[in-house]
């Protein structure tokens, strides 16, 4: 007797299932795989019910996903929409990636998170520096289609590919040049110090600021 139970039978767990040489693999191409191109995984794919004791059930989707090159380890994947397909949750997933870099940037650079306000202000501060983050992306790209972007570049680096700083300087540039050179003649090239000199140091403090 008793109240009925709410979980069936404790289902193997997800490593058992990695190490099972019955487990019915699949192999998917993923598309933009981190740098890789199109990349072939092996993946399988079922639905459970997560629970605890004292807490609702959960219904879940779980995909497990191998590499068959072995350049990294299993990895398990779970979902909590479970008519999700598994190569939607594999594309959510490769995802993560870009939403993480997006919020690090603008953290980094435009002080997202970092505010001392209200919980009011920061509601409305957060969308806006979001939305800064992509006007400035704009508009160094639309530069860049007019004016070739010269990548800094280091003795121990070599940069392939702009990111959010090099943008952020780029249009920082543009803007100073047109707020302290509005009032100057357009053929005017007269200043005190030497034009490579000046212009290291504005590519210095349009980084720095």
């Amino acid at each position: 007797m008793g109240r009925p139970r709410k979980v069936g039978k404790r289902l193997p767990t997800l490593k058992a299932l990695i190490n099972n040489p019955y487990t019915p693999w699949h192999t998917v191409v993923v598309k933009d795989w981190y740098g890789h191109g199109d990349y072939a995984l092996e993946i399988v794919s079922h639905t459970a019910v997560w629970y605890h004791t004292g807490l609702p059930a959960v219904p879940i989707r779980w995909v497990l996903l191998k590499d068959p090159k072995g350049q990294f380890p299993p990895q398990a994947l779970l979902c909590t929409d479970t008519s999700a397909q598994p190569s939607q949750t594999l594309h959510w997933f490769r995802q993560r990636w870009q939403l993480e870099v997006t919020f690090e940037e603008v953290r980094a650079h435009l002080g997202v998170e970092s505010q001392r306000q209200w919980s009011l202000a920061i509601l409305r501060t957060t969308p806006a520096l979001l939305g800064l983050f992509s006007i400035v992306v704009m508009l160094a790209h639309q530069e860049q289609l007019q004016h070739p972007f010269v990548l800094p570049k280091a003795a121990w680096y070599q940069k392939l590919q702009p990111t959010f700083a090099d943008a952020l300087a780029l249009v920082r540039q543009q803007l100073w040049q047109m707020r302290t050179s509005q009032m100057s003649a357009v053929e005017s090239d007269t200043v005190k110090v030497p034009r490579h000199l000046f212009n290291a140091w504005s590519d210095l403090l349009c980084y720095a600021a």
